[in-house]
């Protein structure tokens, strides 16, 4: 008699064990470690797997041992499955399983799958050229009202007598009348290109187009855009035969005192493939951050990460399969006032972090995401390479995490126990109550090994900036600076004095302050007029900025022009020699 129930489940229970075996090999290093594994592999691979959950777990295995494999057999077995790994997504799918679990936000962007976003104009009109015929918009997701009558009448004719009149205006059936609803995703396709050619500013583009909030659907298929393999072949593997490095083993203060690391400037095309890797990385993940959808292919530079040889840590090669790129936004497109730096980490050519960071002077405000497949892989060591580079690219002497980082509103960050993370890297809270909550807290962990912080308390820890202090720096001059004080304040000025129009304070600011300084702009760039006036608001709060010596106006000026050069980190690289703005920005910001 046979007792088909029965066997599936002792085919799951099989299944299961395997893939726990897998996920436990991911931390086991020896000399027949490698063998093991592959031959694992082999068998998981030949399996069947009857869930998405068991799906799910076996591709985050793949991932993270293509990034910390142990030899040659690993990265060859890990490479070959991924990329036939839409085949058993698909399979799932023809037997009925439910799809929407590969849907979340942890594990979004396996291959063989569907995602459906909200995108910016700027990153919907790069993928519709990445995925050309899979995007589409989500229709049965979406009800344009008063946005789409008002902004869609620049091109679509006579909607107007329809969208401004009637309570039923079918929004689908005027796009698809108005694109070529003969091609397949035409009307999305048609959509962009007339917002593309809309005769305003790129930023105003982006502007429109993002006000009507349109959802997109797009089939990943087994396109290299996807998490499954978007990753980048490379000539020197790095393989782990010794323990991965922990956090308790890293010294941040010890890895920021060596030597600064050597950044290699890449040619325009080598960023550009860069920016559309970061695109990609982000995408897949749906994650968009201001640096990475808008960065500057021309500002793109690379960190070969050179590890000391230390027999504590297995670091016996320089490198450790460790790349660092960072890079800059393009002059139109820069913060008023703050330096921007983004960044991404990759492992043996597996994206596993993305990279924050704003500065002025030497305050830097800093964040650092490991994606969730990753975070058991050398998370603390490969932070403190990040804040190498990005204290030598930028100047740096103080590093402040942002409570978001910390865990304010963000529960992820509560459930992993951030704060401790950058605690126990030798951050300290910025707040004297919340410095006193983490001694005590400190004392409660040291008395009973076994305490775990509360959530609640987690949560008041994550309230206010931790930060971070190089030799050289003022401790606490930073603790209460916030650049959202200053924007405040002219606001104020602007609403006391100006009757809130924010024209008449931009041009009396300009006035005043180019007459203290001394200047004529009729000779500037439309880049660097623009420059000037951002920082004319803020100058202009500035008491005693007429008293100012002459060479101190000077290399003002040379500030506020080098906004708009190339290379941002000028701009903030001067502002850290310029004492007067560094202490007038504090008492402004403060």
């Amino acid at each position: 008699m046979r007792y088909p129930l029965l066997g599936i489940s002792m085919a799951a229970n099989a299944l299961d064990g395997q893939l726990t075996e897998l996920e436990a090999s991911r931390y086991r290093f020896g000399r027949h470690e490698a063998a093991r594994v592959a031959k694992l592999l082999k068998r998981l691979d030949a399996a069947r797997f009857l869930d998405t959950a068991s799906l799910i777990r076996f591709h985050e295995a793949l991932l993270f041992l293509r990034a910390f494999p142990q030899a040659p057999a690993v990265v060859h077995a890990t490479e070959r499955i991924l990329n036939r790994f839409h085949k058993k997504v698909e399979a799932l799918r023809k037997a009925g399983a439910d799809m929407d679990a590969f849907d979340t936000f942890e594990v979004a962007g396996i291959a063989g799958t569907e995602m459906e976003d909200t995108l910016s104009f700027d990153v919907a009109s790069w993928l519709i050229k990445r995925l050309p015929g899979k995007v589409e918009i989500a229709w049965e997701n979406y009800e344009p009202g008063r946005e789409l009558g008002t902004t869609g009448p620049r091109f679509i004719a006579l909607l107007e007598d329809d969208a401004y009149v009637e309570a039923d205006t079918p929004w689908r059936r005027w796009i698809e009348a108005a694109s070529n609803n003969d091609k397949k995703n035409a009307d999305f396709s048609w959509l962009i290109s007339r917002f593309d050619q809309l005769p305003l500013p790129s930023q105003q583009k982006a502007e429109l187009y993002e006000s009507l909030r349109v959802p997109l659907r797009w089939n990943l298929a087994n396109s290299a855009i996807t998490r499954t393999r978007n990753w980048k072949p490379v000539s020197n593997v790095f393989y782990h035969s010794e323990p991965l490095i922990s956090r308790s083993q890293v010294s941040l203060a010890e890895e920021l005192a060596r030597p600064p690391v050597q950044l290699t400037r890449l040619s325009r095309k080598q960023g550009g493939e860069i920016m559309d890797m970061i695109r990609e990385v982000m995408l897949v993940r749906y994650r968009e951050l201001y640096g990475t959808t808008l960065g500057d292919p021309a500002s793109v530079v690379r960190a070969e990460v050179r590890a000391e040889v230390r027999a504590d840590l297995g670091i016996h090669e320089a490198g450790r399969g460790v790349s660092i790129y960072l890079w800059n936004l393009p002059p139109a497109r820069r913060l008023p006032l703050r330096a921007y730096v983004a960044g991404l980490t990759l492992k043996n050519g597996v994206p596993i972090n993305y990279i924050e960071a704003i500065g002025l002077c030497e305050w830097m405000e800093v964040g650092f995401n490991t994606f969730y497949t990753f975070r058991g892989g050398e998370a603390g060591w490969m932070y403190a390479q990040v804040l190498r580079c990005l204290c030598h690219f930028m100047g740096t002497t103080c590093v402040s995490v942002y409570p978001y980082q910390l865990g304010h509103d963000n529960e992820e960050a509560i459930e992993s126990g951030a704060f401790w993370f950058y605690r126990k890297l030798g951050f300290r809270p910025g707040r004297s109550d919340l410095q006193r909550l983490a001694e005590r807290e400190e004392r409660r962990i040291a008395a009973d090994p076994k305490y775990r912080t509360p959530a609640r308390t987690l949560r008041r820890l994550a309230a206010g900036h931790a930060f971070y202090e190089l030799p050289g720096g003022q401790p606490g001059a930073w603790d209460s600076f916030s650049t959202r004080d200053i924007g405040l304040r002219v606001n104020r000025r602007m609403a006391r004095e100006f009757q809130g129009d924010s024209s008449r304070i931009r041009k009396e600011s300009v006035r005043a302050v180019a007459r203290i300084l001394g200047v004529k702009l009729a000779s500037w760039s439309k880049l660097e007029k623009a420059s000037f006036e951002n920082l004319a608001l803020v100058l202009a709060l500035i008491r005693d900025l007429s008293s100012w010596k002459r060479e101190q106006k000077d290399a003002l000026v040379e500030i506020i022009r080098a906004k708009a050069k190339p290379d941002e980190m000028l701009y903030l690289h001067l502002t850290q020699r310029h004492e007067k703005l560094r202490d007038a920005l504090l008492k402004l910001g403060s």
